[in-house]
This record gives C-alpha cells, structure tokens and sequence, in this order.
C-alpha cells in the first residue's frame, strides 16, 4: 500500500516541524552527494532554518562555494551582491594579506624563518631590532627611575613616621616622670590623686 500525499503546506505543530526538517534536510543533502558523484556535477546547497542556524553542503575540492557563484556570476549574468559587498570582500583580503605580511615579520623578528632574507633584508631587520631594543632600555630605565624614587620617598615617610613616633613616646615618658614625682609633704603620690573633688576626671575626658 503505498503512501498518501501529504498536503503542501505549513506543519503547524512545532514537534512535527522539526522531524519533517531533520529529514527532509538530510535527504536533501544525502542527494546532492549522490547527483556530485554519479554525474559528476558541481552542487552547493545552502540551508537556512527557521531558527536561523545553517546548513550548507559543496561538492568539494577543487570546487568551492565561491568559485561556484562566480560561475553563476559569469553564465547567468545576475549578481548575488553588490558593488558594496564586494568592496568589503576586498577589504577583507587585504587586511587577511597585511595579518599574513605581520605574522611573517613578527616571526622575522623572533629569529624565526630568516634564511630566505638576503643581506639588505637582514640589515633592515637588525637596524628594527636595535632601535626597538633602546626603545625597551629607554623604558626599562625609567621604570627603574620611578621605582628608586617611589622606594626614596617610602623610606622618607618611614624616618618621619619614626620622628614623630619617638617624640610621643618622650613625651609620655616626661608625663610618666611629672606623675611619679610629684610629691606631698615627701611623700609620692601619682598625678592622678592630685587631683582635687570638684574637678573632672581627666581619665574619663580622655
């Protein structure tokens, strides 16, 4: 018994949606394999689903999606982008050529790959080395400068800290030595008893 037609339309149920796509993608991509090796055709498949995420599918070396819609381009007359989009794809090869040039003279720089240079080109490339090398000496010894200074005035705060400190501390020393001494008919008393009814107790002020 054969299978019914099923009736072109939206699948409206999400679940079955997404059964019917898996499927029906898969089957899609599983002949566009099949239609590239038995007839040897150049096949791109690009598949976007609802939820945005893409499948695509090119017949493979030498082949490419781009050369494939270049020969679009070419045998149909029509043009996929504009002259803006392709401005931009030549932006994008030039700056992949100046990251690649980059790579290669940072390697150069490193020591790495150099016997292809020739005589000017490793002259050019030891004079890059030695005005970068004083360039990082210019700032190695100004970093040094600034730290010698920083400890400089480190050291300073400390001996001023340690003045002050040690100033205190005679001062609570002569404190201790007036308290002590102070004497009523020759007899020590501390500071703190002479101290008369009515007035404050200093130690609660202080």
């Amino acid at each position: 018994m054969g299978r019914g037609k099923i009736e072109i339309k939206r699948i409206e149920n999400s679940s079955n949606r997404q059964v019917t796509y898996s499927k029906r993608r898969n089957g899609i991509i599983k002949k566009a394999k099949e239609i590239t090796v038995l007839c040897d055709a150049k096949v791109s498949l690009i598949i976007i689903a609802s939820s945005g995420k893409m499948v695509d599918y090119c017949s493979g070396p030498p082949e490419t999606l781009k050369k494939i819609l270049d020969k679009y381009h070419s045998q149909s007359g029509k043009r996929l982008w504009d002259a803006k989009h392709e401005n931009l794809s030549n932006e994008v090869d030039r700056v992949k050529k100046d990251n690649d040039s980059m790579q290669i003279e940072l390697r150069h720089l490193k020591g790495e790959d150099i016997t292809s240079l020739n005589h000017v080109d490793l002259m050019t490339l030891e004079e890059a080395l030695e005005i970068g090398l004083a360039s990082i000496r210019d700032r190695k010894s100004k970093y040094v400068e600034a730290v010698i200074e920083n400890d400089r005035a480190l050291e300073e705060e400390r001996k001023r800290l340690t003045y002050q400190l040690y100033k205190v501390m005679k001062i609570e020393e002569n404190l201790r030595d007036m308290n002590y001494n102070t004497t009523t008919h020759g007899q020590q008393i501390p500071f703190a008893l002479r101290v008369q009814p009515n007035q404050p107790n200093l130690h609660d002020i202080m």
